[in-house]
């Protein structure tokens, strides 16, 4: 087995932004065809959006978005025009939201993981994800084709069948959630049967250090990627171990919450994704989770951008005082004081009574320079703290609930 899946993994920055300079106004010719995105991206010109910094001028996708065009436009609302594309598959998603899905070689980009993870031809792989409705399963199973696996397709439960049945064929490998391997092992163990498991690629849920280092006292090799029903794979953790690296097939941007501007390097911000595949154009679309770029490229020789993987949720709506702030007011105040880096609203208690505290990265010395704008933009009265540039916490946090509600 080769070291890396393709020659895309081990570009140079040079020939990745040539590729992308020809790729992106492609994808986003395909897009603005498309009714969902006739109004947001009418009028730009597709041929000048050729990097991440044209895409930083564009609008915003979310499911928001997606769920409200569904609903008057079944299935895939403003992407109506895509099913007569002929796809094989259609998922649901809570929300509900639709997804289409095809059986094309690597369509969903799992094979890239699968690869790095050194699963391959003559591996059998129990694949743990659901097959029902959700495109989790079909994920998973087309990425292990694409490596050349043979897939057991098992879905959730039934423990102690798949125990047998592991067993019996001889599984290799397991795909699934982190913590539904240790039910199987564990299983496994009061039945008395040895299983040859030594490959796990795993996704969908937290894996925690410790979890991992039990697989790895059993002589698993468990890693990561992330990947939504929407997306497919977006980033991946390879033998480096040092962050995810982001997939080829997808651009990534961390920007503010609540907004669609992109953070320093390092910053945590939310994961906003451009999809390069032709069948389904996602251009911007938030994901609503939380991570941050890592700087430099990864030692497995891998050159594309690396994140930290997922560290939350962005979507920090919260209701103060009966009212709901949200991440784009917070936003909205930041952006009316040139001196104002950051913003953080942080909602307390105090007997019965909530009190937010607004708590501003500026080197002004007067709280009253902002009560005005902050009624403005959040509708709220509430304390103003101001602190030095770089106090705040970098967690991509702008509004913090400490209220107990125990």
């Amino acid at each position: 087995m080769s070291k890396h899946f393709d020659a895309l993994e081990t570009r140079s920055a040079d020939q990745r932004a040539a590729d992308l300079a020809q790729a992106l106004p492609e994808q986003f010719a395909r897009a603005q065809r498309l009714p969902g995105y006739a109004a947001t991206l009418a009028g730009i010109d597709a041929a000048a959006v050729v990097d991440t910094a044209a895409l930083a001028r564009l609008p915003v996708l979310r499911k928001s978005d997606l769920t409200g065009a569904q609903a008057t436009d079944a299935p895939f609302g403003g992407y109506a025009a895509l099913a007569a594309a002929g796809f094989e598959h259609i998922f649901q998603s809570p929300g509900p939201i639709y997804e289409p899905g095809r059986t094309g070689h690597d369509w969903w980009r799992m094979g890239r993981f699968l690869h790095a993870l050194g699963i391959g031809a003559g591996d059998i792989v129990q694949n743990c994800f659901s097959y029902h409705l959700v495109p989790a399963g079909m994920m998973f199973e087309n990425g292990a084709r694409a490596v050349g696996a043979a897939v057991l397709p098992a879905g959730t439960g039934q423990t102690e069948l798949q125990v047998r049945a592991a067993a019996d064929i001889g599984t290799t490998a397991y795909a699934g959630t982190p913590d539904f391997l240790k039910v199987l092992l564990d299983k496994a163990d009061t039945m008395g049967v040895a299983l040859k498991i030594a490959k796990a690629a795993v996704g969908g849920g937290a894996l925690f250090p410790s979890l991992r280092a039990e697989y790895a006292d059993r002589g698993i090799t468990c890693r990561q990627c992330y990947a939504t029903a929407d997306l497919g794979n977006i980033a991946y953790e390879s033998e480096a171990m040092e962050g995810m690296i982001v997939d080829e097939g997808v651009l990534v941007e961390i920007v503010r919450p609540g907004t669609g501007d992109p953070v320093p390097e390092g910053e945590v911000g939310e994961v906003v994704v451009t999809s390069l595949n032709p069948d389904y154009p996602l251009i911007r679309f938030a994901t609503g989770d939380l991570s941050a770029v890592l700087a430099g490229t990864s030692p497995c020789g891998r050159s594309n951008l690396r994140i930290k993987g997922w560290m939350g949720r962005a979507d920090q709506t919260t209701k103060i005082k009966g009212m709901f702030v949200r991440p784009e007011q917070v936003a909205a105040f930041v952006s009316r004081h040139e001196e104002v880096s950051r913003a953080r609203v942080v909602a307390t208690r105090e007997g019965e009574m909530d009190v937010m505290t607004v708590q501003i990265e500026t080197r002004a010395a007067n709280p009253k320079l902002y009560e005005g704008t902050l009624l403005d933009t959040l509708k709220l009265r509430g304390k103003v703290e101001l602190v030095p540039p770089g106090t705040l916490p970098n967690d991509g946090k702008v509004i913090e609930d400490l209220r107990s509600y125990d």
